[in-house]
């Protein structure tokens, strides 16, 4: 019978890429992910307390860049199909080490905002880019498992960042916030030479098969997965909004168990992110597991309603469980989501339908905090209810659309490159 110790050494071998591209990726990710949690958990302080800017002033510079690489997206997708996603992807990175570098300039409003936009769009862009690159590197099959092992590296690297960060924050000075810029500057030129080393061993760029542009937004079975995917994607405001406003003005659990939940969310998406994903080479495969998603997501809103009415003890261990469970549901989701993203796109148009793709997530950030504020907040544990209702039909969807669209028995489920059928 294995042991606790075993297991937990299974996990952590999971972890490791393989050699070769898998883990020169890896590497890339974890560069990546250092200097994102490192910038990004100081950036809001550092702004408002350094440079004098007004909180307010910060976030609508943030919204506005948010906007601008929402509508970057798409475009970016379609640059990777026309010229490879290599050679862009790497762009991208240079331009972010200058654009950071613009931040130790910045002394107004307006220059905040136009740095902010533009650093917002090579963010964005580089998202389809990785996807298309992760394509051509490795196929459908083992792309969906490949951004598994990432997303888990992803999390150690932002931890880390993030932890950093707190050194930085704890000097207050203007020389940390320097020092922040300069590490993440050399950070994202290394991510772009470490970029430029991923070489597929294929042509960079596949000929589109026939169709007409923009083909992704008239694949009706496509923008399905899209739609299902980014309102599943709701867990990302439901565990970052949701639960801790939930917890400090709906229940009598201490505020302190914000921090807990985090800690928990964080770990079960390092260790568990490989294995949950198994099964999302496929198009039936990714259904099941979106439907998975949706069940548990499901389950845990019904927890954090019955939160509300609890007892201290009770409300701790109900939201425990409830956190448990959302992470296994955003597990399932994101192993769902991109095992459809990378099975249905027909051969040559990865990078505009990845494009496309991301718009469900973007969609969820603008309007995921307001909608959970809305239900849960708004309307209490009835709130709940209603957001686990959503979660189920988005579910049974993807049943019907994707996992009964599996070949007879016997026939193997092959990912395939076809275009996905019209629906």
């Amino acid at each position: 019978m294995p042991t606790i110790g075993s297991a937990a050494a299974g996990f952590l071998k999971e972890l490791v890429p393989a050699p070769g591209a898998e883990r020169r990726m890896g590497v890339l990710t974890l560069t990546q992910s250092l200097g994102t949690g490192l910038f990004l958990t100081s950036s809001a302080i550092f702004f408002t307390r350094t440079v004098g800017l007004s909180a307010e002033s910060v976030s609508v510079a943030m919204s506005a860049a948010g906007l601008c690489g929402f509508l970057a997206t798409v475009p970016g997708g379609r640059v990777a199909d026309r010229f490879g996603a290599r050679r862009p992807l790497a762009a991208s990175y240079g331009l972010l080490a200058v654009l950071f570098v613009g931040y130790a300039f910045v002394s107004g409003v307006a220059a905040f905002t136009a740095v902010a936009c533009a650093i917002a769009v090579c963010e964005t862009v580089g998202s389809p880019l990785r996807a298309a690159l992760t394509h051509a590197l490795f196929g459908s099959a083992r792309s969906a498992g490949v951004r598994a092992r990432m997303r888990s590296l992803f999390n150690l690297g932002f931890t880390a960042g993030a932890g950093l960060a707190g050194a930085a924050l704890a000097t207050d000075s203007r020389i940390a916030f320097l020092i922040v810029i300069a590490v993440n500057v050399a950070l994202q030129l290394l991510c772009a030479i470490m970029a430029l080393g991923l070489r597929p061993d294929g042509p960079e760029v596949v000929p589109a098969t026939a169709g007409r542009s923009w083909e992704a937004f008239r694949d009706r079975r496509f923008l399905l997965a899209t739609a299902l995917s980014g309102i599943l994607e709701l867990f990302q405001p439901v565990l970052a909004v949701g639960v801790p406003l939930w917890i400090v003005n709906r229940t009598d659990a201490p505020g302190a168990l914000v921090a807990a939940l985090t800690v928990v969310n964080t770990v079960l998406v390092v260790l568990l992110q490989v294995a949950v994903g198994k099964g999302s080479d496929t198009v039936s495969g990714s259904g099941r597991l979106l439907l998975r998603a949706g069940l548990l997501m499901a389950l845990a809103c019904c927890l954090f309603a019955g939160s509300g009415a609890a007892d201290t003890s009770l409300a701790v261990v109900l939201l425990f469980a409830g956190t448990v469970l959302m992470t296994l549901g955003e597990l399932a989701q994101s192993a769902g989501g991109w095992g459809l993203s990378f099975t249905l796109p027909p051969e040559g148009r990865m990078g505009e339908y990845q494009g496309v793709f991301g718009l469900g997530r973007g969609l969820q950030q603008f309007f995921g905090p307001a909608l959970v504020v809305m239900l849960p907040l708004g309307m209490g544990g009835v709130g709940w209810l209603l957001l686990a209702g959503l979660f189920v039909v988005c579910g049974l969807i993807a049943l019907w659309a994707f996992v009964r669209d599996a070949p007879p028995a016997g026939v193997p489920d092959e990912p395939s490159n076809e275009p996905s059928p019209q629906t």
